[in-house]
C-alpha cells in the first residue's frame, strides 16, 4: 500500500540542495584569472609553411524577420597562435590531441624567466643551469608541474620579424627562422628528474627557432610529454602559487589544436 509522502518533504530537499549549492559557490577559492592566450585573427602568427588562420562571414546583420544574427566559418592550420603540441606530433603512436588526459593540461604551474640570459642569441637554448638558478631562490620543481618559461618574446607579438626572425612565408623562409627554445638535455631534466606533466613557452617553437633536428620536441613527445606554445602574459604571473589551465580543442587524431591557456592565482 502506498503512502502519501508529507509535503514538506520536496520543500526540504529543495533547500537542502540550494544550501549546497551556495555553500560551493561559496567554497571556491577567491582569486583573479589571468588569459595567456593570444586572439585567433588575420595577423595571428603561424609556422611559414602552415596555413594561416582565416574567418569568413556567413552572414552578420539584421535577418528578413527583423532581428540580428552573426555566423562565421574559421580554417586554419593545427600549429598556430596560442595552440598546444600532442606527443603525436613527433612521436609515432604516442597521444593525439583528443587522448591527452585532462588532468595533464591543468595543475600547478610555474614560470622560470629567463629573457635576461637571452640578450642577443634570439637561438637561445634554456638549459638545466637556467631552470637550477631558479629552483635555488623557489625551491625544486614540484613532480607533477607545469612550467612555463618566459623568454619576453611575447613583447613582439605579433610582428613577424621580431617574433619569428622573418616576415616571409613558404619553406625557405624555415632557414630564417630564430626564437629561443628549450634546449633536449633541459627537456630530459625536467621530466626524468622533475616529472612535469607539461611545458609550455611565449614562442613559435619547443624547439629553438635554428633547430633541425627537433630534438626537444622528440624529448618530451616520446614520454607523451605535450608541450604550449606561443603562451602570452607571462608577465602578469608570479614564479609559482598558481594553476594553470589549458583546454586544446579537442581534434579527433589530431597533432594539436588551437588552445585556451589560464591561469587562476588565489588570493592570499
Amino acid at each position: 500500500m502506498l503512502r502519501r509522502m508529507p509535503y514538506y518533504i520536496p520543500l526540504t530537499l529543495t533547500l537542502l540542495l540550494l544550501s549546497a549549492a551556495n555553500a560551493a559557490a561559496e567554497g571556491f577559492p577567491q582569486g583573479r584569472w589571468v588569459d595567456l592566450s593570444h586572439d585567433f585573427a588575420d595577423d595571428t602568427l603561424y609556422w611559414p609553411t602552415a596555413d594561416k588562420f582565416a574567418k569568413t562571414t556567413v552572414f552578420a546583420g539584421e535577418t528578413d524577420k527583423g532581428y540580428y544574427y552573426s555566423a562565421y566559418n574559421l580554417a586554419a592550420a593545427e600549429h598556430g597562435g596560442t595552440h598546444v603540441d600532442a606527443p603525436v606530433h613527433f612521436g609515432r603512436d604516442r597521444q593525439s590531441v583528443d587522448k591527452i588526459p585532462l588532468e595533464q593540461l591543468i595543475g600547478p604551474g610555474v614560470v622560470v624567466r629567463v629573457a635576461d640570459r637571452i640578450g642577443r642569441d634570439r637561438n637561445y637554448q634554456i638549459s638545466i643551469a637556467d631552470i637550477e638558478r631558479w629552483e635555488k631562490q623557489h625551491g625544486a620543481i614540484q613532480r607533477g608541474s607545469i612550467v612555463l618559461f618566459d623568454t619576453g618574446s611575447a613583447q613582439f607579438w605579433p610582428d613577424p620579424v621580431k617574433y619569428l626572425g622573418t616576415a616571409e612565408r613558404g619553406e625557405a623562409a624555415v632557414a630564417k627562422l630564430n626564437f629561443p627554445g628549450l634546449s633536449p638535455e633541459a627537456a630530459q631534466f625536467l621530466v626524468e628528474k622533475r616529472g612535469v606533466k607539461a611545458v609550455g613557452l611565449d614562442t613559435p617553437s619547443i624547439d629553438y627557432g635554428a633547430s633541425q633536428m627537433f630534438e626537444t620536441h622528440r624529448a618530451l613527445f616520446e614520454r607523451n610529454i605535450p608541450a604550449l606554445e606561443n603562451v602570452a602574459n607571462l608577465a602578469e604571473l608570479p614564479e609559482k602559487g598558481f594553476t594553470l589551465i589549458a583546454l586544446p580543442m579537442k581534434i579527433r587524431g589530431g597533432s594539436g589544436g588551437p588552445t585556451r591557456v589560464v591561469a587562476f592565482l588565489p588570493e592570499k
